[in-house]
């Protein structure tokens, strides 16, 4: 069982993805997370990541090959926010052949765009481990982390600006990827405006 979950900012592609994985028995894999791990052992990587530099397709396909030998991934897996390009997907496609497997359902998360604000310009983030918060998940006391207690903060880069010009942006590079999955009978849209529990139901059924 093979799924990509795809989706603008703030559609719940992370948390949702997570749900779903937790429910079906199989692997979420985030390729921004995978990066981030592989950077602990890996001085390229790590480079590349201080330095903001780009992390070539072919690179990233080779580390995903890994991550998807491993015995967590035999049952199936969840990628979160891969592919987005079109040549993401063949490469893609051309690993998945090699293994003999192949994506059963596209899913594409989306929201109203007044939502996507209000998640953004509301959510915060734990300054000491990193954990998200907001309004569907919001913390049992108000700014302070249910994990380990630090200080929640708002991202500095979370503007309406920044974020119209993100939203704008997805949409326009979406666009070829969507209909590729759309021709090819794989597409599914999933209004993320319920809670995301319902991701569940709404991912699975045909």
């Amino acid at each position: 069982m093979i799924y990509v979950i795809t989706g603008g900012p703030a559609t719940g592609k992370g948390t949702r993805s997570d749900i779903l994985s937790k429910a079906l028995g199989i692997a979420h894999i985030s390729t921004g997370d995978m990066l981030r791990e592989v950077a602990k052992t890996n001085e390229d990587i790590k480079n590349r990541l201080s330095q903001g530099m780009l992390i070539s397709d072919e690179i990233i396909t080779d580390l995903l090959k890994d991550r998807l030998s491993q015995d967590d991934c035999k049952k199936g897996f969840i990628l979160d926010g891969y592919p987005r390009t079109l040549n993401q997907i063949h490469l893609l496609n051309n690993l998945l052949d090699q293994m003999g497997r192949k994506i059963d359902k596209v899913i594409e998360l989306t929201a109203p765009d007044e939502l996507v604000f209000k998640r953004i310009l509301e959510r915060k983030s734990c300054a000491k481990c990193g954990k998200m918060y907001g309004i569907d998940f919001p913390p049992k006391v108000d700014n302070v982390c249910d994990d380990c207690g630090g200080n929640l903060v708002v991202r500095t880069d979370d503007t309406k600006e920044t974020l119209k010009a993100r939203i704008d942006t997805y949409k326009k590079n979406s666009k070829e990827i969507l209909d590729y999955y759309r021709n090819a009978g794989l597409l599914k849209t999933v209004d993320s405006s319920a809670h995301p529990e319902e991701i569940v139901e709404q991912a699975t059924e045909d």
